[in-house]
């Protein structure tokens, strides 16, 4: 097994390359060794080798005397529901998320559905295999593997309970599953409802993945997002919505088909809920913040800038009992969901926030647009680890020559920069000060760099200097993965 599968927030490789489907039963071991539950809910995604790993996770489990809850077929967040709902020791679901379908792996929490991560226990379990310190006693008193749980309609009532769903007005939808559950969740949602679902994208799960551009179930590859603006320039929807494979991220398409980037969506619900909740905290992440701060100051919210990634998200969130987190990737999370992301809680609350005030996605967002532009996430892949530090090194030395009056912000989650020329956004704490910043951070899930810029309403500030830095980056052997987004919308 290669143990580089054990990343920060879950475990994740090649089948058959990185691990062999017996490393998963001595993870499950090595799970229950060190948490020791008494009972863990275990499921799995749509992958074709999903079912294979699950049995050995389940026999896994059983030998160490832990009781299994059977989910069966499941997406990440029915997951982080179950757990809570029937009060297990702890869970598991074997996916790989948005990864092609020769990947898979695995993520667990403990009671609560409180994530498992490098600096909760995850590197405990990958240094308990590597020093073979795990117990090989067989507990047999545990009962045999039961089938499936039915719990679909409870976990349906849950979500209702965000939004009076009878109440919501007419939409014509597009969905695009990406080959998931999230197509078939989304149906028993709106079902009986008058929202009309009027395009379907890859609604019936195939973990094969076989019939999505590039086989790459992410709803942010730029081929994938054109087949779902396209279906919407077609049907005329008034938006898309479009899940990865595992259903936990979410991301919205306006009636015009252009895709809304994830800060703009975290400020409409973070508007939305503190209006409805009063003055709480809301958690976003260092990738895009002024949207997102200056619609939560202006609610009367407090902003609070966190690390990357759900188990930093999630671990911040129960702490300071925030009200609502949000991430430029697509990831939401709601203290009513028990501090857990969500992919389809986003789409009613966006649903019932445009249907209350009269207005369009695009109308919503097009101001935060103008005023606060963003390059989107853009991807560089990189030969080795250390040369990837060693660009964010030459980046750091070269700030100067970037632009006026830099200010290096506390390290939240890789460098984050931003240049003052007299701009002061509504928030005191500061983070908006300037008219145009960056953040360039290491991605914790894939072997990538990723650049975000944003100004105060300069599209053209915007162009040059996300296009400065991204030369710099290929100059030092960073390969460009992303389109920048104004090709795209040129190509459109």
């Amino acid at each position: 097994m290669n143990r580089d599968i054990f990343k920060a927030y879950d475990i994740r490789g090649i089948f058959g390359v990185d691990f062999q489907p017996t490393d998963f039963y001595e993870i499950a071991r090595a799970f229950a060794d060190h948490f020791q539950p008494k009972i863990v809910a275990l499921g799995h995604d749509v992958r074709e080798s999903s079912p294979r790993l699950w049995r050995q996770v389940a026999q896994g489990l059983v030998d160490s005397g832990v009781e299994v809850l059977n989910l069966g077929e499941i997406s990440t967040d029915m997951l982080y529901f179950a757990v809570v709902h029937y009060q297990t020791d702890g869970g598991i679901i074997i996916s790989a998320s948005h990864n092609p379908a020769e990947y898979n792996g695995m993520k667990l929490v403990r009671r609560h559905a409180a994530p498992i991560s490098a600096d909760t226990g995850l590197f405990d379990i990958r240094d308990t295999l590597k020093t073979d310190t795990l117990s090989r006693e067989q507990k047999t008193y545990c009962r045999a593997i039961p089938e499936p749980l039915p719990f679909l309609n409870v976990y349906l009532k849950h979500l209702r309970s965000f939004t009076n769903l009878q109440q919501l007005s007419s939409k014509r939808i597009v969905i695009n599953a990406n080959s998931g559950l999230a197509g078939q969740i989304a149906e028993h949602l709106l079902a009986g409802t008058p929202i009309e679902i009027c395009e379907r994208l890859f609604t019936q799960p195939d973990g094969t993945f076989s019939k999505i551009p590039a086989s790459r179930p992410d709803p942010l590859r730029p081929e994938n997002r054109e087949l779902t603006t396209q279906a919407v320039k077609r049907t005329k929807a008034d938006l898309a919505v479009a899940w990865d494979a595992d259903a936990d991220r979410c991301f919205f398409f306006d009636e015009n088909g252009v895709f809304v980037e994830g800060c703009y969506i975290t400020a409409l619900l973070a508007e939305k809920l503190l209006q409805e909740r009063g003055r709480q905290t809301v958690i976003f992440d260092p990738r895009a913040v002024w949207a997102v701060e200056n619609a939560v100051v202006s609610a009367n919210g407090t902003p609070l800038l966190n690390r990357c990634g759900h188990s930093c998200i999630k671990t911040c969130m129960r702490e300071t009992d925030a009200l609502f987190a949000g991430e430029a990737s697509g990831h939401y999370y709601f203290k009513d969901n028990f501090y857990t992301d969500n992919g389809m809680i986003p789409l009613l609350l966006i649903l019932e926030y445009l249907i209350a005030n009269q207005t369009s996605l695009a109308e919503s967002v097009d101001s935060l647009r103008s005023t606060y532009p963003v390059s989107g996430e853009i991807n560089f892949s990189f030969e080795t680890q250390r040369h990837k530090r060693e660009a964010i090194k030459i980046i750091q030395q070269e700030i100067y020559a970037l632009g006026n009056q830099p200010c290096i912000e506390m390290p939240v989650d890789g460098l984050s920069v931003r240049f003052h020329t007299g701009f002061r956004s509504l928030a005191a704490n500061g983070y908006g000060q300037g008219n145009w910043r960056f953040n360039l951070r290491e991605s914790n899930t894939e072997p990538l760099l990723r650049l975000n810029v944003e100004t105060i309403s300069d599209e053209d500030l915007l162009i040059e200097k996300t296009m400065r830095i991204s030369k710099k980056l290929e100059s030092v052997g960073g390969k460009r993965q992303t389109k920048f987004r104004w090709e795209s919308e040129k190509s459109a």
